[in-house]
């Protein structure tokens, strides 16, 4: 019998795209939870058009819980502009 396997009920990382090509538009968006050296929690947010090196962002959080919330919140926002999850993960 097969291990069953856990979902993520909150996920420390997300992959979007937006892809339309009638618009040559071609995007994608990364969000990933991280530790930095020091002990803090990062909201690690990489963005760009597919196929280049994109730009990056990290934002300190005060804890895990809160990243957690910002990533969700980040998340929502830009599947409401049209980004989707990759498929193929």
């Amino acid at each position: 019998m097969p291990e069953p396997v856990q979902l993520l009920l909150f996920p420390e990382h997300v992959s979007l795209v937006r892809i339309r090509p009638e618009r040559n538009e071609w995007r994608f968006y990364r969000l990933q939870i991280l530790p930095d050296l020091f002990g803090n929690i990062l909201l690690a947010r990489h963005w760009g058009r597919i196929g280049t090196q994109g730009r990056y962002r990290c934002d300190p959080q005060p804890d895990f819980g809160a990243a957690l919330d910002a990533l969700a919140t980040l998340a929502r926002r830009k599947r409401r502009r049209g980004y989707h999850d990759r498929a193929g993960r």
